[in-house]
């Protein structure tokens, strides 16, 4: 994770959060009145995001005290600690929310990860999130996929290319949009191409596509497309694939399945904090 980014990003979910300053604590607990805080885990399920606990502590305050029990990537039980935070109570106290809301998120999309990727069960493919992120959260969202087991699809529109059907219908044809792009783009960028019959998937291949992606397909259709598609050539299956039919797709002979639920439809982690 691009730590720069992180604690840039951190310190606008805190001025978000206290403003001009935490009406609750600051008339209550003098700066100087330390505590240690336990951050608690009320579920089982797989960590991510142990780093910003002491990253947005340490953006309120410098005299932060923070001791990971658990490491990113690690399964935890109900009722397991996570960390131990130690501090001036007044700062526990505010920076608590934005601490608890990441390290949820976070440990909800890994969980989901680590379950897709058992769901699956084919080293064979890689299992890759979209860019299907919450806006503002796409580095912390990423990064909890790699957490639980999955890996990284393009982070932007910027880093890699995708024609999908709108692009393809306006330049004319799958050839004339991956020529158009490979006399303008230098050599490092990728081209995927977004197909969904036969013809597509050839035309792809002539053109010298370096991902096909079969979009909404079956895992039938799947296996009979993938025979089309030379070796040297990424393919990937996505759309309409949950992890309710996930297991139906094992052995279906892609390199990569693309599940857009692992950031759009995570369920929270139960993590509390206690002092």
């Amino acid at each position: 994770m691009n730590t720069l980014k992180a604690k840039k990003m951190i310190e606008q979910f805190l001025l978000e959060d206290i403003g001009e300053g935490d009406l609750s604590s600051i008339h209550i607990f003098p700066i100087h009145e330390r505590s240690t805080g336990k951050v608690v885990s009320k579920a089982s399920g797989v960590i991510s995001g142990t780093s910003l606990i002491e990253m947005t502590y340490k953006l309120l305050h410098e005299d932060i005290h923070v001791v990971l029990h658990v490491q990113d990537g690690e399964t935890v039980q109900a009722g397991q600690m996570i960390a131990e935070v130690e501090g001036p109570v007044q700062v526990l106290l505010s920076g608590e929310r934005v601490m608890l809301n990441l390290l949820q998120r976070m440990s909800g999309i890994a969980t989901m990860t680590f379950n897709a990727v058992g769901t699956l069960n084919d080293d064979r493919i890689k299992l890759v999130d979209t860019r299907k992120t919450m806006p503002g959260l796409r580095l912390f969202d990423k990064y909890a996929v790699t957490c639980g087991g999955g890996a990284n699809h393009r982070f932007g529109l910027y880093d890699a290319v995708m024609l999908k059907d709108n692009h393809i219908a306006f330049a004319g044809s799958i050839k004339n949009a991956v020529e158009a792009l490979r006399n303008k783009l230098g050599h490092m960028v990728k081209i995927e191409v977004e197909t969904e019959t036969e013809e597509q998937v050839l035309e792809a291949v002539e053109a010298g596509a370096d991902v096909i992606m079969f979009d909404n397909r079956t895992p039938e259709e799947i296996k009979q497309f993938v025979k089309l598609v030379p070796e040297t050539i990424t393919t990937e299956a996505s759309g309409g694939i949950t992890l309710e039919n996930l297991a139906s797709f094992q052995n279906c002979g892609v390199n990569v399945i693309s599940l857009g639920c692992l950031t759009h439809s995570v369920k929270a982690l139960d993590i509390s904090f206690y002092l």
